[in-house]
């Protein structure tokens, strides 16, 4: 698929979001009202109001810059570079290193989207002609392993699972061993979701990674969190403690074509400063996409990419 077509779909999936942040001046409106307007959206899209008093005070700054040198004032050009500025340091992309496997254990709360995401990121590296394997490690819901297994016999990737109920320490050992065993590029392993304020399940996914350790100090390579970009600010919270917790090296923002909340993403970016890997804006494959800082504020801002 082409820039072009990625950034279309991006800023379609942006949509309910973008909408909030209306940045056209109306003919009789003053551009202070349209400023105003633009501040109300922030805080309507779930940006909050730290991460908007940094934005709109950027954005002033800049905005004065161009009516001191008697610039054309296009404010989507003016919101585009100052989202643009704030998401740039978590602008990010996994890099796998030359271990192998290089491994990604998935985290986050019921619902986010995790085995679903781990299917679009297995077919994503295998396209890249990276082979693969997975680990049913959520195994408290049998669906989640069926899941996972069926989607794995489908495209040809192996997949490490037990019955449900069993050990999840124990399934992602035995596949990380297995993995290693067999060469593989990259091992992916599935958690349960939980709640980041159920102390003793969070401590369980500690276990999970103290077990991997056995096998190789370094893993797990990435700790990715899978976060619902419709759950606005509590996403935030849960990126917070699963960070506090496990140490989490990257985010996955799912969901932010069923949701007006996706300036969520903001901040996050300004107050965790974590990298955000890929971004969710559609069910398709292609709808997975790798984050990019501009192209994400472009399509916020309702203008053009550089």
């Amino acid at each position: 698929m082409t820039e072009k077509n990625l950034f279309a779909r991006l800023r379609q999936g942006l949509a309910k979001t973008r909408l909030q942040m209306a940045t056209d001046v109306p003919a009789g409106q003053s551009i202070e009202d349209a400023i105003e307007n633009i501040e109300d959206g922030l805080l309507m899209a779930d940006v909050g109001l730290d991460t908007t008093a940094k934005i709109m005070a950027k954005f002033r700054l800049t905005l004065d810059l161009v009516l001191k040198n008697n610039q054309p004032v296009v404010l989507a050009n003016i919101l585009k570079q100052t989202l643009f500025e704030l998401l740039e340091p978590s602008n990010k992309p996994i890099i796998l290193g030359r271990t192998k496997p290089f491994t990604i254990l998935i985290v986050g709360v019921n619902g986010a989207g995790k085995t679903t995401t781990i299917g679009k990121l297995a077919k994503r590296f295998k396209a890249n002609r990276k082979s693969v394997m997975l680990a049913a490690g959520d195994t408290f819901r049998a669906a989640a392993v069926e899941q996972l297994t069926t989607w794995g016999e489908r495209n040809d990737i192996p997949v490490v699972a037990q019955d449900t109920g069993a050990d999840s320490a124990s399934v992602i050992y035995d596949g990380l061993s297995s993995a290693t065993a067999r060469g593989i590029d990259v091992f992916i392993a599935d958690t349960a979701g939980r709640l980041h304020t159920q102390n003793d399940l969070m401590a369980e996914l500690q276990k999970v990674k103290r077990v991997m350790q056995k096998l190789a100090s370094e893993t797990p390579h990435e700790i990715l969190l899978v976060l619902d970009a419709s759950m606005g600010q509590n996403a935030l919270r849960q990126a917070q403690e699963f960070n506090r917790t496990m140490g989490v090296t990257g985010l996955c923002i799912t969901k932010l074509d069923g949701t007006a909340k996706g300036g969520v993403v903001l901040a996050i970016a300004d107050q965790l400063g974590l990298p955000i890997r890929y971004i969710g804006v559609g069910e398709s494959i292609d709808d997975l996409q790798v984050f990019d800082a501009m192209q994400f504020a472009s399509a916020l801002a309702g203008a053009e990419p550089q």
